[in-house]
């Protein structure tokens, strides 16, 4: 397909090629799927002895059904932009690009991590079945997609564009406007000072958390009546991707808010409702997650600390691990067990926990509380605790939703949310890698020329846009999902499994460009590279996010 073809002519050709692609990789993925099925599933369940042995397949077809859903994607994406006359050149490369490199990988090997590529042979297809579903308009896009050329040109578009947020997908004004206020703040109030923030291992000031509270960012999904905007998932999409993109630790800021705001909405009293939903919506009360616990991890069910009943209070015994931003939260939502006969599941419950706020001189000025600081690479800003509780009170009558036995179903609630936030979290770190690269890319010069000039640099920042636009239409798409009301657990696990590899790969790729440099602490891409890492760990750990994707395709509950 010829670059100098007309717009209205690509546009459409991109479009109807692109449901070609769609229909060939929803063929593929139910191939994969009979037979990765036959491997694990017997009587129409999952075998958990035989999902573990065959991990590579099963985590192999989520990969798959994830390349499947970003082709879905990519073309809703140009369909749309298209219908209103805004698919532009850039967004014209980016999809070919995208689509064309997503087959290719399909057919030819998707890396799951660095060193663990999963190909069709894998899940149980030959070549021969794969080849039946190369048709003609998969083979042009694999053929005339990810091309030198097309490349060239869009790195020659984005040199001139610079800046510009790639692949909004049509967000109405209001969206935008938000888009364009935080941008604003994140460039005026956090971009130059996140370096020093994150080498003396500092606390993100209050001033900006309290800017933060004025911008509405701690209220945004919660309901008017309680103080907040009323938005939806896709408005939280946009903030928690320009304050990422900015520190990733002013990004998470507003996470702990969500997941509060969400658990006591679904699962609170009218009380508790309230209470403690305007405070959180005004930036009054900070609230901090405590729920994993160590040796656990992703298994909350192991999990031990316990509360114990005693008159209108709970006192608290046992210890958690990676909380983040505990001292200087007002609010922990607190995941105990409560009845130590009921094993598993059923004798969890969920407390809202107040406490004073503490400062690094006394951390925890709480009888039955102390902490241990963690330290860690990155993800600083907000600091991570472990934490040991013996006789901790938490009154009685803040037992979520007042009824014991209630705290896993009330956290599986907010799952949701939270990996769609990680994702939009992980848009905004590779936006910051890309920015990043292509400002030095253009600045360093080498044997006479910008080293933006070179093929080898070049590429890797084109890719690097074309995996933000692919992993921001997976995350937008899980968001209004949600917001529509309906289950979406798939595809937010996708986005976020998607869009923390992407942020990882342009962090390390954007230390790249920057050569020896890149490796130099006072370059705030070390920093990125450093921050970037841990989204493929939290929130559900990359092979854990697989894990759960595939157990909804092959057990018959999607």
């Amino acid at each position: 397909m010829p670059i100098a073809a007309s717009r209205t002519a690509v546009d459409q050709d991109i479009v109807e090629l692109g449901r070609t692609a769609v229909s060939a990789m929803e063929a593929l993925l139910s191939g994969a799927t009979v037979r990765v099925r036959a491997k694990v599933v017997v009587e129409g369940h999952a075998v958990a002895k035989l999902f573990d042995r065959e991990q590579r397949a099963t985590h192999g077809l989520a990969w798959l059904a994830t390349y499947v859903e970003a082709v879905k994607q990519l073309t809703a994406y140009a369909e749309r932009m298209t219908a209103a006359g805004s698919f532009g050149e850039m967004e014209e490369h980016l999809t070919w690009i995208g689509l064309g490199e997503l087959l290719a990988q399909t057919v030819g090997g998707i890396p799951m991590s660095q060193g663990e590529i999963v190909r069709p042979a894998d899940m149980g297809l030959s070549m021969a079945q794969v080849a039946a579903r190369i048709t003609p308009g998969v083979e042009t896009l694999m053929a005339h997609g990810n091309t030198a050329g097309r490349r060239a040109r869009l790195m020659e578009l984005m040199r001139t564009h610079h800046g510009a947020t790639i692949g909004n997908g049509g967000l109405d004004e209001t969206l935008e406007s938000i888009r364009e206020e935080m941008r604003r703040f994140a460039d005026a109030e956090v971009v130059e000072h996140a370096q020093g923030w994150h080498r003396r291992n500092s606390y993100i000031p209050l001033e900006i958390i309290a800017q933060m509270s004025e911008l509405g960012v701690f209220g945004l999904t919660i309901p008017e009546e309680f103080g907040g905007m009323g938005l939806g998932k896709e408005s939280m999409c946009v903030v928690s991707e320009e304050l990422s993109r900015g520190y990733i630790g002013v990004g998470s800021l507003g996470t702990r808010s969500e997941i509060a705001a969400e658990l006591i909405l679904g699962g609170g009293t009218p009380e508790q409702k309230a209470k403690w939903l305007p405070k959180i919506a005004s930036g009054e009360v900070l609230p901090t997650a405590v729920f994993t616990e160590p040796n656990t991890g992703s298994d909350l069910a192991s999990l031990k600390t316990r509360a114990v009943r005693d008159g209108d209070v709970y006192k608290v015994y046992g210890n958690k691990t990676w909380i983040t931003h505990p001292v200087r939260a007002d609010l922990m939502t607190l995941l105990v067990r409560t009845n130590p006969k009921e094993p598993g599941h059923r004798g969890l419950s969920m407390l809202l926990a107040e406490k004073p706020r503490g400062d690094d001189n006394n951390p925890f000025p709480a009888k039955g509380m102390t902490g241990t600081e963690i330290e860690v690479l990155g993800y600083r800003g907000m600091k991570e605790y472990e934490i040991a509780f013996d006789g901790f009170e938490v009154k009685a009558e803040n037992l979520l939703g007042g009824v014991e036995g209630l705290g896993f179903k009330q956290l599986m609630q907010t799952f949701e949310s939270a990996r769609i936030q990680t994702a939009a979290r992980a848009i905004g770190v590779a936006q910051a890698a890309m920015e990043t690269a292509m400002d030095y890319a253009q600045q360093r010069v080498q044997f006479s020329r910008p080293i933006a000039d070179f093929p080898r640099v070049s590429d890797k920042i084109v890719m690097m846009a074309t995996e933000i636009m692919i992993a921001r239409q997976l995350t937008y798409h899980a968001a209004r999902e949600k917001d529509s009301g309906r289950r979406c657990d798939l595809e937010a696990g996708m986005a976020k499994l998607y869009g923390a590899r992407v942020a990882w790969a342009n962090a390390d790729n954007a230390v790249q460009v920057h050569g020896g440099n890149g490796f130099a602490l006072e370059f705030p891409v070390s920093r990125i590279l450093c921050d970037a890492r841990i989204l493929n760990i939290f929130e559900g750990a990359a092979e854990i996010q697989a894990q759960v994707i595939a157990r909804r395709l092959l057990d018959g509950t999607n």
